[in-house]
């Protein structure tokens, strides 16, 4: 199954994920594509609306450990936040600000059905919210002030009449 990481200007990466309802071999098979992409992309996070697939599965790899979750909420939060530069898989090239919770409680499945529960910190907590956001359709370019917004938007038109 080949998929092309979908880029900045497809619709599919501003629409919302819909929920899963069958755990099949067929999600197995996505969530295991999925992180094929991503590690071949030097990814640490894909979610599936990036390849494509409107439906609510990422994956993530962080130090040593991989994660795909399936249908993932963020049931909490902590209150302390921090601004920290990242980029994206779908806007290659470009790195903005973004502020993100440093603590976050994510809930959901494994591909199989098997509810998950993780408390994650630090960059682990960075790249869940990340992709959730994804999920929801949103991009970094969302979550920027409007001066790094605009500064980022110069840089993708150049580049983009730069290819052509």
């Amino acid at each position: 199954m080949e998929h092309d990481i979908r880029t900045f200007g497809d619709p599919v990466l501003k629409s919302r994920a819909t929920s899963v309802k069958d755990f099949d071999e067929s999600l197995e098979r996505l969530s295991e594509d999925m992180m094929r992409i991503m590690r071949e992309h030097d990814g640490v996070g894909l979610a599936a609306n990036q390849i494509g697939r409107l439906k609510r599965i990422f994956v993530a790899a962080y130090e040593d450990a991989e994660y795909a979750i399936v249908n993932p909420v963020i049931e909490g939060r902590s209150e302390t936040t921090e601004k920290d530069i990242e980029g994206c898989l779908s806007i290659p090239g470009t790195w903005v600000e973004v502020e993100r919770s440093l603590a976050v409680t994510v809930t959901g499945q494994d591909p199989s059905g098997t509810p998950v529960h993780i408390e994650a910190e630090g960059l682990l907590a960075r790249i869940f919210q990340h992709e959730i956001d994804h999920l929801d359709g949103v991009l970094i370019l969302d979550r920027t002030d409007r001066d790094s917004r605009k500064e980022a938007m110069r840089e993708i038109r150049e580049r983009m009449l730069t290819r052509k």
